[in-house]
């Protein structure tokens, strides 16, 4: 396929002809771009295994709201790494890592919108040690005390110089790791080892929908969601509700968890769902854009 990309309908139709028969496939594209049909149409015609790579697809208290494969398509063909984890659960990109490796032996599909997943798998992850739990709260306490900006600097030059300081999660992070280690995340990420998957022996897609079919395609598809019970499905995620939790962040799940506590009507809820939804494509878009650039574009619709 040429490096400026084809164009598919996103619907059942999808132009696969110049998709590798053999290499591992790699699709990356923003939420509600039609990403599990392309994957499920590339298994059912080479004998894939459809391997998830999106950070909120891993819970298993959440299958309708994150747009998990139903039932029926785990059913249909073989699946991993999708609702495997509890909600209270943390899992990061090396925990992904760590599992996605021995399921490169086989002929695979991977598919989502996490990109920082598909950097960690082609460019290869930094081993930063995990954050002491009294470091984490020191860090959580300044941040909410005095915001992110004294964080930043104390940072070394090197991380200064790279960070991006309009993210206050990354510059809390970074922060952490110095206190903890004593090194720069900046020196981590530069020991960075090999990647499992160099992107020269895969072959790696990202859709790139026009903006208003994809705002569309959210939209109708939120009202879907609720249509197959996402409101039951948040309603049995209310119990013990922390919206801290990373398997928290699900868009439409806080949503709706205040429709069903009585803060907002559903008519409100859907909104904010869609406008939070719409909002995370036009992220992934731009993201995709600065860090995919060597991957095939596929234009949508």
């Amino acid at each position: 396929m040429s490096q400026n990309g084809g164009r598919f309908n996103g619907g059942s139709a999808l132009r696969i002809d110049g998709i590798s028969r053999e290499a591992p496939v790699l699709i990356a594209g923003p939420t509600a771009s039609g990403k599990s049909a392309l994957a499920m149409e590339l298994a059912a015609r080479d004998g894939r295994l459809i391997v998830n790579a999106d950070a909120l697809q891993v819970y298993e208290n959440w299958r309708i709201l994150t747009a998990r494969p139903s039932a029926a398509d785990e059913r249909a063909l073989p699946h991993a790494l999708y609702g495997h984890i509890g909600r209270e659960q943390a899992y990061s990109v090396g925990h992904w890592l760590r599992e996605v490796a021995p399921l490169l032996d086989t002929r695979v599909v991977i598919v989502g919108g996490t990109g920082l997943n598909f950097n960690a798998l082609t460019q290869g992850l930094a081993e930063v040690p995990d954050t002491p739990p009294a470091i984490r709260r020191e860090a959580d306490a300044r941040r909410a005390a005095e915001g992110h900006e004294g964080l930043l600097a104390e940072l070394d030059p090197a991380t200064a110089a790279r960070i991006d300081r309009q993210n206050p999660v990354r510059i809390q992070r970074a922060w952490e790791v110095l206190r903890a280690t004593g090194r720069g995340l900046s020196v981590w990420q530069d020991d960075t080892p090999q990647p499992l998957l160099p992107l020269v022996r895969a072959d790696a897609l990202v859709l790139v929908p026009e903006v208003d079919w994809v705002n569309a395609r959210i939209d109708r598809r939120f009202k879907e969601m609720l249509t197959h019970g996402a409101l039951e499905e948040a309603r049995a995620n209310l119990d013990g509700w922390d919206p801290k939790r990373p398997s928290s962040k699900a868009i439409g799940g806080p949503e709706l968890i205040a429709h069903i506590r009585g803060e907002l009507t559903l008519a409100e809820a859907t909104e904010a769902a869609t406008l939070a939804s719409r909002q995370y494509a036009k992220r992934q878009r731009t993201w995709f854009r600065s860090n995919m650039k060597a991957w095939v574009k596929l234009s949508l619709p």
